[in-house]
């Protein structure tokens, strides 16, 4: 999704497990209720506190993760039904108390420079947002989180340092529960889940099957912006509670149903000691287990990532590796859908191979139609079936090197935008790639997903 100056890129690597920071903050300020106390209700920090914080940075930089491990095993041991919030998936490979260590780590280190929070606190409000996150879920996760650093820390974390970061906690609070607030006002009614069928299943590649989802009451869908994700929860049998994943929208907007693509995830690699390898759960169980009339929970449209604007005329580049695909190809669907569009697209895509590309005929058949709209495949391991120019034009990943810099590129238009979404290091190569070229940080939009983000130096 982004657009990041240095803090805000940090935060931003806390995605989904950095909002249980931002839950915390009212713990240890032993408000009544967030509902009672308005976010503006809360003292600035001091410049004691300010300056307690930034001591704390050398000792959350060693000791983060120690903070946050401790904090989720304790917290899930004696509130198991937060599992239903928290991805297990994330849990198992260590992601989740990476991802907030680097959060802690962040704020601590700018916590005179909170404007800079801007971009990340959309992107993580989003999320809570797809995960009806409210504000009294605040205060438990605060108690853990604390109690977590005195644990680990032992006496070097003294009341002086407990009582600046419960300030500091709720400072940051007020932001995110006035912009989680916004959205849900912004949600038409729709603030809690609700349950869609899955009307169709169409396999799209070897590991991408598309689920079409109409809403069970019948009523009509809001609209979305072309990018945005929906989450979607299912049960989990061998976890015995619900678990939600994201998933971005894959078609134009409309009112009948939604669409989202999803990849089914082979397995993960655990780093938690004792965790046992096993395939993702809730995209295994779409695949494998969810049958055409099948009952699934379904949130309302979110996420910071999107088209900025269905009017516009300049250039639009499309570059997407693997799954990435997803989100792109309903910016693509929506600008073709508009008649009067005239806007130059080049779609890029990169994948492992033929049978792992995902919507190819689809797109295609849209170059068919649309002389406005370029499209470009690059491919890892081609076969021996596969033809050159027809199946794929490059060999190997997707490299701006092999791209004509004006007639590819649209470099000569400095309103050109750039779409980016797909693994980490595939998103960090496109987007320096383009900064080398003289793209500016406005026009370069990536998607981030999981618990991390797009790592900047």
């Amino acid at each position: 999704m982004d657009r990041r100056v240095a803090i805000a890129s940090q935060v931003a690597i806390a995605a989904v497990a950095g909002y249980c920071i931002y839950r915390a903050f009212n713990a240890q300020q032993q408000q009544p209720s967030l509902k009672e106390a308005a976010p503006s209700s809360a003292a600035p920090l001091t410049p004691k506190q300010i300056e307690i914080i930034k001591a704390t940075v050398p000792v959350l930089q060693e000791h983060g993760t120690a903070v946050t491990t401790a904090f989720y095993r304790n917290m899930l041991t004696e509130h198991p039904g937060l599992n239903n919030v928290f991805n297990t998936a994330n849990q198992v490979n260590g992601h989740q108390a990476r991802a907030l260590a680097g959060a802690l780590f962040a704020y601590a280190s700018h916590i005179d420079d909170l404007g800079a929070l801007g971009p990340a606190v959309e992107l993580i409000c989003n999320k809570h947002a797809s995960l009806y996150i409210q504000p009294d879920d605040y205060k438990i996760v605060g108690k853990y989180l604390l109690e977590a650093m005195k644990e680990v820390l032992g006496d070097a974390c003294t009341d002086d340092i407990l009582d600046a970061w419960a300030a500091a906690y709720w400072a940051l609070a007020n932001i995110m529960i006035d912009r989680e607030g916004s959205l849900y006002k912004q949600s038409q009614g729709w603030t809690n889940w609700r349950q869609f069928r899955v009307a169709k299943k169409v396999r799209e590649s070897d590991e991408i099957i598309s689920f079409y989802l109409t809403p069970v009451d019948g009523k009509p869908l809001p609209s979305f912006k072309p990018g945005q994700y929906i989450s979607v929860r299912v049960d989990v049998p061998e976890l015995k509670y619900p678990q939600a994943r994201q998933y971005s929208l894959s078609d134009t907007p409309r009112s009948d149903y939604y669409r989202i693509s999803v990849k089914k995830e082979s397995g993960l690699n655990p780093r938690a000691p004792g965790a046992k390898q096993h395939p993702g759960y809730v995209s295994n169980i779409l695949h494998d287990v969810t049958k055409e009339g099948d009952l699934v929970e379904v949130s309302h449209p979110c996420g910071d990532f999107f088209l900025s604007s269905t009017e516009a005329s300049h250039p639009v580049v499309l570059l997407s590796a693997g799954v990435g695909v997803t989100p792109l190809m309903s910016i693509l669907n929506t600008i073709t859908d508009s008649a009067s569009s005239q806007r130059k697209i080049h779609f890029v895509h990169g994948s492992r191979s033929s049978q792992a590309r995902a919507f190819k005929d689809h797109v295609q058949a849209l170059e068919k139609k649309f002389p406005n709209l370029q499209v470009t495949f690059f491919t890892s391991a081609p076969s021996d079936h596969d033809q050159p120019g027809v199946d794929y034009h490059h060999m190997g990943r997707i490299d701006l090197e092999k791209l004509d810099p004006s007639a590819d590129l649209h470099l000569n238009d400095p309103r050109t935008e750039f779409y980016i979404c797909g693994p980490e290091s595939f998103m960090t190569q496109m987007e320096d790639s383009l900064k080398a070229r003289g793209v500016g940080d406005d026009r370069i939009k990536m998607e981030l997903f999981g618990t991390g983000g797009v790592p900047r130096n």
